[in-house]
């Protein structure tokens, strides 16, 4: 088994203060790595550094909501000032204003794009420009979610966002290849504020939150669980072990783990000479378009009693 050992390492986890990304932030300070706690909450960020140098690692807050270039080299420059270098990166950050199309308004689509894809576009930018100067490679995990692969009721902004992460984690893992920068961007699924409010997951979690475990087919079936869970993935692509694993998108949640496959073509039809709107109406329901892709984000399959 891979020893997975990050020391002499620095981190900077955008959006660490609590769920997910404290629990990236705890799992990389356990294998080594110096941590720079990222929250817009300063008292937030303070007591998931505390929690970390209690349980014997090392790490600092550095409060400011992410988006700007601004914000980006402040935590990039953190971390090399207190730990000396910068090796990995988690674009954690994130929030929802959650409206179907024709009520959402243009903030709340500016918002969540600005925290989501320009966060991460931002962050992973000044990262880039510090890990090509100091070589020696690194590591930039941005973190997706099943909006941005299928899509989900009411969440244009955070799915269009969460699409263009994918996106900039294979445009970048060409980028950056020669200077042995991996990219990737990580599906994860667990209980946390934002998931709470979906209707299916919600007695699950309320349920867990009263020390009842997550049911069999929700860990195994569903690959749904708790934010440590999922936290096991940005260690090991941080490590020597995943060197040559990049370009992916990588899900994890409960008891599993996925690799979720890349948008590709799965049918073709030829018209001789170029294709007429009359011969796509008949061929369409024959040919390419005889099994239309599914959308959305499938509720929970509950097994019957």
């Amino acid at each position: 088994m891979h020893l997975i050992d990050l020391s002499g390492k620095a981190a900077v986890v955008t959006g660490s203060g609590r769920g997910l990304g404290l629990a990236y932030a705890r799992a990389l300070a356990a294998h080594g790595a110096s941590v720079v706690v990222n929250d817009i909450d300063e008292s937030v960020a303070g007591q998931a550094v505390k929690s970390i140098t209690e349980a014997g690692g090392t790490a600092v807050a550095e409060a400011v909501a992410v988006g700007t270039a601004e914000a980006a080299d402040r935590l990039v420059d953190r971390a090399v000032t207190e730990f000396g270098r910068l090796d990995i990166l988690v674009t954690n950050a994130g929030i929802l204003r959650d409206k179907v199309l024709w009520k959402m308004t243009d903030d709340d689509f500016d918002t969540v794009l600005t925290t989501h894809l320009k966060g991460t576009f931002t962050c992973a930018r000044a990262a880039a420009v510090r890990m090509r100067e100091q070589g020696g490679g690194g590591t930039l995990i941005l973190v997706g979610s099943p909006a941005g692969q299928r899509g989900n009721f009411g969440q244009t902004n955070y799915a269009a966002a969460k699409a263009g992460i994918a996106a900039m984690a294979r445009t970048w893992s060409m980028e950056l290849a020669r200077a042995g920068i991996t990219v990737n961007a990580i599906v994860p699924v667990a209980a946390t504020a934002m998931t709470e409010t979906i209707p299916a997951f919600a007695p699950y979690i309320e349920a867990m939150k009263n020390g009842e475990a997550l049911p069999g087919f929700l860990r195994k079936g569903e690959g749904f669980g708790t934010p440590e869970d999922c936290a096991a993935l940005v260690p090991f692509l941080a490590s020597e072990a995943a060197r040559d694993v990049t370009g992916q998108c990588i899900g994890i949640g409960g008891d599993r783990v996925t690799l979720w496959s890349h948008p590709r073509e799965i049918r073709a039809a030829y018209a001789d000479g170029g294709w007429r709107p009359e011969a796509l109406a008949e061929a369409w329901h024959t040919s390419v378009g005889a099994e239309p892709e599914t959308v959305g984000i499938p509720a929970p399959r509950v097994p019957e009693a």
